[in-house]
């Protein structure tokens, strides 16, 4: 089965949810109101590490409307084994028990719960809550623990560390042309509009209704039921509106767990949200330290390529990211090892942020090959091109679809490339120095098991209902289209439900997968009812369809008619008149791993950016972008170009902005708000121009789509810091690029050995 027909299809629909979310309707996590609602307010711990001694509760307690203060001593029974605490998406290790007893990992680790009538009576109750702590020495700083970097012993997913390719040493040694370069990229936070908020209401039978801002409500509602020990017809989680999360929401978070706590502990309703600060205590992208060493020959062709990177993660867990493996799918070269590494500090677990490993590794990867054009003497983009591969070498398999020099081509003709000046300082304007940067990039395609249920009514509504999310990035909309298309109905004929773990199951909303897998869940019941429809249709009397196949037939405006003879059609009512039950299919789509494991499944795309620097203040800009990508069918033109817009946003946060900063002294975040921990805002963004190629991938779903939520933001940052050392022959190898890098500064001495 495959989509051929595009009545909906790839045009650029307005969201369906527009209407709702601009005029308030759309309910969020932290907003849903029930009589007896309570508030719980976090109380954060002050050390990075130790154990609490002592909890005074007295004086919060003596505050009028506060219902109670909850601590690991008074609790109610959780459970104790750290599997219960796991989820969908953690990394190996021993998940973090939130107020499980008195132990301290981490800054700003919730040590009690103050709840109260109010939310003022108990965000004030929680300032008079005083604990006294045992503190020890916390290590936060990823540099002081370079020489105890390990390699995990259980890999997330497999394929992460790709096998070494030949002798990558000797190689370099015989290398004519050898660079060598250290990049790092810091920690950042998500900073979504909406912070995470759970909103738990208790029912008389002892029922839990949980709203909770999340990328997965079946994930949640498995913590919920394996923690509590809970029935799972006893617990409901929703979260039908969520306003922004890219990977923070992927797991659960602590205000969903204390929402819980304090609902079934009081047998009430309890709302728990987060403060901006108290975001900054959760999930984040981790530190890297990568070294990246290129051989080449005088041509440019890579003779050797070796990639190492270092992250810091938990004491607790061993979160990983794929940071080491794109160089291997990207480009030819016979000789070459990566390694990724983990070292341990006393932070919380870093968590997924958009494009996972693939924003920073890409990075340090498309910098290194524009220092290796600089010292081989071509265009960084012929350099890329002359290194082209047809084939995924970690994998040892051809590409089900690969448009890359489609987006290599169309790119740099939109962007105008071919007016860049090679040497570096060359180009200006007025007082400004102009800069032209490259890069690709690259993502995984993905299809993962998904459910979903199509119910067509009697009057000809279709219902689309699955248990994944919408955090922002259109999935109502391409599943209202896709239904709308599979059935021929107009897109107001079609109402989707999602977010809720009462529908059928779905994975987490992330890895830009949701397209591909739910997608092709409500392609496939969607189908089935329309085998039901035809088969109905060529029972009725003098029927024009008689003998007609589902392949002779297309569903389009409301009516089934025949390929090839317009004449012979039939209206859907009429099929559907006398009828007393809707037609439902309820079904799990799989992909065809045999085929699937034939291929390698990539997202590509050509970056190009144009910066501009001041040089009498030292002000820099990201003049324009032009982004080609090649991301199999695109569904809704509207919204993915909307989706790789902001992630290139992301990108120039990535390159020039984002940075949080730790007081190692106290092992604490302490740029934790937007006044401090600085994002690109209006005035920062200029021109962004997208571009979808076309590709045609066959092998990876029957919708023939790979994603677009992460590949908008992998190359982003190495585009515009490629262009910065082209506008100033300085080259900044630490993210983000700040004034200070750059201010006085003139370019420095740099050649590549030679072998």
């Amino acid at each position: 089965m495959t989509l051929i027909s595009t009545n909906t299809i790839g045009k650029p629909v307005s969201r369906v949810d527009g209407p709702a979310k601009v005029t308030g309707q759309a309910k969020y996590a932290a907003e849903f109101n029930v009589p007896g609602l309570a508030h719980g307010f976090v109380v954060s711990s002050t050390i990075a590490k130790g154990r609490i001694k002592k909890i005074d509760r007295s004086a919060a307690i003596a505050v009028p409307g506060v219902i109670a203060v909850l601590a690991h001593d008074n609790r109610p029974d959780v459970a104790s084994e750290h599997e219960k605490y796991t989820d969908a998406t953690a990394p190996p290790g021993l998940p973090w028990r939130p107020l499980y007893d008195e132990e301290i990992f981490f800054s700003g680790q919730p040590v009690a719960l103050v709840v109260a009538e109010e939310f003022e009576v108990a965000r004030f109750a929680a300032t008079l809550v005083g604990i006294e702590y045992e503190a020890e020495e916390a290590i936060t700083d990823l540099d002081t623990q370079l020489d105890k970097a390990f390699s995990p012993p259980k890999k997330r997913l497999p394929g992460w560390d790709p096998d070494p390719r030949g002798d990558v040493d000797k190689a370099l040694s015989r290398a004519p042309i050898h660079i060598q370069r250290t990049y790092r990229t810091p920690i950042e936070h998500h900073n979504p509009m909406e912070n995470f908020g759970c909103t738990a209401v208790w029912e008389d039978d002892g029922r839990l209704i949980v709203y909770d801002k999340t990328q997965g409500a079946p994930n949640c509602h498995k913590y919920l039921c394996n923690i509590f020990g809970l029935a799972k017809e006893k617990v409901r989680v929703l979260s039908p509106y969520v306003g922004g999360a890219f990977g923070a929401g992927l797991r659960p978070n602590y205000e969903l767990f204390l929402a819980a706590l304090a609902a079934i502990g009081l047998k009430r309703s309890v709302r728990v949200a987060l403060t901006r600060a108290q975001m900054f205590t959760i999930g984040y992208r981790p530190k890297t330290i990568q070294t990246l060493s290129l051989g080449a020959d005088q041509d440019g062709s890579l003779v050797a390529l070796k990639h190492e990177a270092i992250t810091n993660a938990s004491r607790f867990e061993d979160y990983q990211e794929p940071t080491v493996p794109w160089t291997g799918a990207l480009y030819r070269c016979d000789d070459s090892a990566v390694s990724s590494k983990l070292a341990r500090v006393d932070l919380f677990t870093p968590c997924d942020m958009r494009a996972p490993g693939g924003a920073v590794g890409v990075y340090a990867i498309e910098c290194a090959m524009d220092e290796l054009s600089y010292a081989v003497g071509i265009d960084p983009l012929e350099l890329r091109l002359r290194n082209y591969s047809e084939m995924d070498q970690n994998e040892g398999k051809p590409f089900g679809s690969k448009a890359l020099k489609d987006c290599y081509h169309w790119g740099a003709e939109r962007f105008g490339w071919s007016k860049r000046k090679p040497e570096p300082r060359s180009m200006r304007e007025g007082r400004e120095l102009v800069g032209y940067g490259m890069a690709t990039g690259i993502w995984e395609g993905l299809r993962v098991p998904a459910s979903a249920r199509a119910t067509l009514a009697p009057d000809g509504t279709l219902e689309i209902a699955s248990a994944t999310a919408d955090i922002g990035t259109g999935t109502y909309t391409i599943l209202t289209q896709i239904g709308a298309e599979m059935l021929g109905l107009p897109l107001d004929k079609v109402k989707v439900k999602i977010g809720d773990s009462d529908l059928p199951p779905a994975p987490v909303e992330g890895g830009s997968w949701t397209a591909a897998s739910v997608g092709s869940a409500v392609m496939e019941a969607c189908d089935c009812i329309r085998k039901e429809l035809l088969e109905r249709a060529g029972k009725l009397k003098n029927t024009p369809l008689d003998g007609a196949e589902l392949a002779d037939v297309t569903f389009v405006d409301g009516e089934i008619r025949m390929n090839g003879d317009p004449s012979r059609r039939l209206p859907l009512s009429e099929v559907l008149q006398g009828a007393n039950e809707p037609i439902t299919s309820e079904l799990t789509s799989m992909p065809d791993w045999k085929t699937l494991r034939r291929y390698s499944h990539k997202v590509h795309s050509a970056v190009f950016a144009e910066v501009r620097l001041d040089e009498v203040l030292g002000m820099l800009r990201v003049a324009r972008v032009v982004s080609a990508v090649a991301a199999g069918r695109i569904l809704n033109a509207k919204t993915a170009h909307s989706q790789v817009m902001g992630a290139v946003v992301g990108g120039i946060g990535m390159a020039l902005h984002e940075e949080t900063v730790i007081d190692h002294r106290y092992g604490r975040f302490i740029n934790h708000n937007f006044a401090e921990y600085h994002v690109p805002v209006n005035a920062d963004i200029h021109d962004i121009d997208v571009i979808f190629v076309d590709e045609l991938e066959s092998h990876l779903n029957p919708l023939g789509v790979k994603g677009v939520g992460e590949i908008g933001i992998v190359g982003t940052a190495a585009a515009i810091a490629n262009a910065v050392y082209h506008a100033t022959g300085v080259r900044v190898r630490d993210l983000p690029i700040t004034i200070d890098k750059l201010l006085g500064l003139r370019p420095p001495r740099e050649t590549a050995s030679a072998g």
